[in-house]
């Protein structure tokens, strides 16, 4: 994620800020040029700062605060390059529904600012494509008699949040529960995009052997593989060869799990590059700890770069969580054989037309 300054006094600001602490004035994120502006009102639209000749306009999803995402005005477009592709939200009328699903936008358009660095598909429902990207956004019954539990999942395009995981609480118990290291929403974003972009980049094309050959057999039944996951586990040397336990469940897990941990490793570094972060311990005889993120992690020439880069990072970044009495930030090991398919999805992505 970028580092990002208010035009008008030079305050640092975060990503999902919507005004200036320190001016006062409004913000609003330009997807097209990837820089959160300070903006000022000229009737139904907006300035940019410094561009005083565009006008623009925030998306629709803003008067409900779940959105700080703009439009240039003469697009025709009400939603954000991000929330045109809801499908379904929940009922915004509920306060506690309202703030569920504001923080689940938020979630979101950390994953669409990568997505958008990458260049990647994403097509809408207005594209006509056969599958577009869509996400239905729903909370499960109050009385489970009254209809089934939502699951979060992916199936032909549409991507399905359980309202419920938005919930912090409840989220934890579910990640306690399952035995997981690591459960957020934008985790959840990060997995179930890559199961869209499997379709999407490897399913029906010429790559889909190659894919194979790394993540194994997706021919396989993938219901009576998740059955046997969770009737029997994973096997016991399963942490050599899988970023994850999810991941040995079946291949098209294990892509989707490695796409998460892609992006959660590129943008990072991003941030980190932002900040001009490096690490260098001193009392460390050798450089293997040792590095400075001076380089553009979305442009990043391969795989070696970015884990050379990434783990003297996460390790000092666990050390600090410690410091907190916090777990682990990134509590997974990059083994050669997690590296390689971490190679693959890097080689796909920069290799998308």
């Amino acid at each position: 994620m970028k580092f990002f300054r208010c035009q008008r006094c030079g305050q640092a600001l975060l990503f999902e800020d919507t005004r200036c602490e320190s001016c006062g004035f409004a913000l609003g994120y330009l997807p097209n040029f990837g820089a959160l502006r300070a903006v000022e009102p000229d009737g139904p639209t907006w300035f940019a700062d410094p561009d005083r000749e565009s006008r623009y306009r925030f998306c629709q999803n803003w008067e409900s605060h779940g959105c700080n995402w703009m439009i240039r005005a003469d697009e025709g477009e009400t939603f954000c390059l991000a929330c045109r592709h809801n499908r379904m939200v929940p009922n915004l009328s509920d306060p506690d529904r309202l703030a569920d699903w504001q923080k689940i936008e938020v979630a979101k358009r950390r994953l669409f600012y990568s997505l958008i660095k990458f260049d990647l598909p994403l097509p809408t429902l207005a594209s006509g494509e056969p599958e577009p990207l869509v996400f239905d956004f729903l909370a499960s019954p109050a009385d489970p008699q009254s209809g089934p539990k939502v699951m979060t999942g992916h199936e032909m395009g549409v991507i399905t949040l359980a309202l419920e995981e938005a919930n912090d609480a409840r989220r934890e118990k579910r990640r306690a529960a399952m035995g997981e290291p690591y459960r957020t929403l934008l985790g959840h974003f990060r997995h179930e995009i890559g199961h869209f972009y499997w379709d999407k980049l490897v399913r029906d094309t010429d790559k889909l052997e190659g894919c194979r050959a790394v993540f194994g057999d997706d021919s396989q039944d993938y219901e009576a593989a998740l059955k046997q996951y969770y009737e029997h586990g994973t096997p016991a040397d399963w942490h050599a060869n899988y970023i994850s336990a999810y991941a040995t469940s079946h291949p098209w897990e294990d892509f989707a799990e490695t796409w998460a941990h892609y992006l959660h490793i590129v943008d990072t570094l991003e941030t980190a590059h932002a900040f001009g972060v490096s690490v260098d311990p001193p009392e460390y005889d050798g450089d293997r700890l040792r590095v400075v993120a001076d380089f553009d992690p979305y442009r990043a020439e391969n795989v070696t770069q970015l884990i050379d880069a990434w783990r003297p990072l996460s390790f000092a970044l666990n050390s600090m969580s410690r410091s907190m009495g916090q777990g682990d930030m990134y509590p997974f090991t990059l083994t050669l054989a997690v590296i390689d398919k971490l190679g693959y999805i890097h080689s796909l992505i920069h290799s998308t037309p």
